[in-house]
């Protein structure tokens, strides 16, 4: 494996939730252990299951594994990291400050911000401690601070006051408030991720053409930021003998050589390795030894039995979504998990059934055009752009907030809305213009605004409390877009997972979020599910079997509503394609 050539001290795994970064994270440090080298794992990741993968408690705590010699493990716990930092910067202040405006900070800092920073916080030590390397040869991280952490923490340290003052706007920056002190030591962590004689970046996607584009995406944000040391692996390949005698392999082979051979141009130079799709969990030393073996085999398959739990149809929860004959319709998921085919496809289904329907995008990589292929009556496209809605929201900030500012003044705030969270609120914008259409037709939203943004919207108070505010004195009746996105009979918010553990605890997490903006999932959708496909593969059998737990978890625990739409033979686009997807049964393997 190219990636684990001359490893340098520090190994990072990134790439989105259920790409496998787990489980290649925890077999390259068996692996390099195996070989003799002293190696620490950490995980930072908020789904993290290195614990149950090698069968030992680990925890918040340097942990001796014992069945590999050579390899110790630690488990940083992003949320209790994100607890522990809210109270260093809140508990100064509470009893001096009004409730309300206490609550207010602590809500602010609840996003996905903080935890990000929480957690780098965490890891610092472990990038800036020299004296930990004459313990360690290589330490491996699961899950790397992602460019938007970095590019937070590249922001210069004279914007605490200039926000304290009220001249900067909303920005995602308040979970930075308690890092003045340890700027130093943050520079000198950054420092440690761009040398790549120190620093190695494995970028972990899989053969699909979404995923690869995603990363393709990650690859450029992190170079920009001066990461450059990057390796790419392509996880979980369809092995070519298992295509030859079933019809849903074959397709799933021939998509994936298909995504393989239109690789992004910014990903093709990268070194690359490749890695079969294994049939058994990775769990336990053996199975993480053999992640890398060739002729690896399973010590023993699961019998795939029919699956007791009958899944909900996806046209079950469109006739649902139909009866008010119009409304607005959010899909809201990680990456890859499939939004823009489902959002595609029940706006095709709810246009045949001669409602007007407005699909809108923000998503990059979104094709919506090559998706629906044709126009269709009653249906109408559009996509916003995030560049320039971001760049129209600068403009509008600057030529307002900034037109009184001194140079110095008008520089910071300048700094401030090249936060990462500007994009953010600049596409909330956008999709806040739409969002009146809904009165009168439905409005079909893929890669909707975060739970994130809409607390950080609401808890800087600009918008819905200045028109509630201005309005309420009058005595005048008025809808914000956030009171639209809190009423059930206005919005529904689909979450869209897939049937893997990383997926559904981070699709969870997004729920918690939704549910303290005061906005209650409407449905889940658990998508490409081989569960309910029909397959005689072997090792999609096996996969079929390894789903069920997550699927009961969404079915018993998550979901109020919910529906599976099973993993196709034939790529869901075109009009015919994404109006079967509606109406595909779900077969038991």
């Amino acid at each position: 494996m190219l990636f684990l050539e001359n490893p340098p001290p520090f190994l990072f795994f990134t790439g989105k939730g259920g790409v496998g970064k787990t489980s290649l994270a925890c077999g390259a440090a068996v692996h390099l252990a195996d070989q003799g080298k002293r190696v620490m794992l950490v995980s930072t990741d908020p789904a993290s299951n290195v614990a149950q993968v090698f069968g030992i408690d680990i925890g918040n705590r340097v942990t001796t594994v014992a069945a590999v010699p050579g390899l110790s493990a630690l488990e940083i716990d992003p949320q209790a990291a994100a607890a522990q930092y809210r109270e260093r910067i809140v508990g100064p202040v509470r009893g001096l400050l009004p409730d309300a405006v206490v609550k207010g900070i602590e809500e602010q800092l609840s996003g996905a911000c903080t935890t990000e920073i929480a957690a780098f916080d965490e890891f610092t030590a472990l990038l800036t401690d020299s004296a930990l390397l004459t313990d360690y040869d290589v330490i491996v991280f699961d899950t790397a601070p992602t460019g938007h952490t970095i590019r937070l923490l590249q922001l210069p340290g004279a914007w605490t006051g200039f926000l304290e003052q009220g001249k900067g706007d909303a920005s995602c920056l308040g979970p930075l408030a308690g890092l003045e002190k340890q700027r130093a030591q943050y520079k000198a962590a950054v420092d440690a991720l761009a040398d790549s004689a120190r620093t190695r970046l494995i970028l972990v996607a899989r053969a699909q053409r979404t995923t690869l584009n995603e990363v393709a995406r990650t690859h450029e944000e992190l170079a920009a930021i001066g990461l450059s040391q990057q390796y790419l692996v392509i996880n979980g390949i369809l092995p070519a003998a298992e295509t030859k005698s079933d019809a849903l392999a074959a397709a799933i082979g021939r998509r994936e050589q298909t995504a393989l051979t239109a690789l992004p141009s910014v990903l093709a130079t990268l070194p690359t390795d490749r890695i079969a799709l294994k049939p058994f969990n990775l769990v336990g030393v053996a199975a993480l030894r053999a992640l890398y073996a060739e002729d690896a085999e399973p010590e023993q398959l699961i019998p795939s039995q029919p699956f007791a739990t009958s899944a909900p149809e996806l046209h079950t929860l469109v006739d649902g979504m139909a009866a008010d004959g119009h409304g607005l319709i959010m899909f809201m998921g990680k990456g890859g998990v499939g939004k823009t085919t489902l959002a595609a496809a029940v706006a095709v289904e709810l246009a045949s059934r001669g409602h007007p329907v407005h699909l809108t995008t923000s998503d990059p990589a979104a094709h919506l055009a090559e998706t629906l292929e044709q126009a269709l009556d009653n249906l109408t496209v559009s996509r916003i752009d995030p560049q320039a809605e971001t760049e129209r929201y600068r403009q509008h900030v600057l030529a307002t907030k900034g037109k009184e500012l001194d140079a110095q003044a008008r520089a910071l705030l300048e700094e401030d809305l090249r936060s990462p969270c500007t994009e953010e609120i600049a596409v909330f914008q956008a999709f806040s213009r739409i969002i009146r259409e809904a009165g009168s037709k439905f409005v079909v939203m893929d890669t909707a605004p975060t739970g994130h943004t809409l607390l950080l919207l609401d808890a800087t108070g600009a918008y819905h409390r200045e028109i509630a505010r201005q309005m309420g004195d009058k005595g005048m009746l008025f809808t914000t877009p956030m009171m639209q996105l809190q009423d059930p009979s206005q919005t529904k918010v689909v979450i869209v997972t897939l049937a893997e553990t990383t997926p559904v605890l981070e699709a969870a997490n997004l729920q918690h979020d939704l549910r303290r903006a005061g906005i209650e999932p409407w449905a889940w959708i658990i998508n490409n599910s081989v569960a309910y496909a029909h397959t005689e593969s072997g090792l999609l059998r096996q996969r079929a079997a390894n789903e069920r737990p997550q699927i009961d978890a969404v079915a018993s625990h998550h979901g109020q509503r919910w529906a599976v739409v099973p993993l196709q033979a034939d790529e869901p686009v075109g009009v015919v394609r994404l109006h079967s997807l509606i109406h595909h049964e779900a077969n038991n393997t």
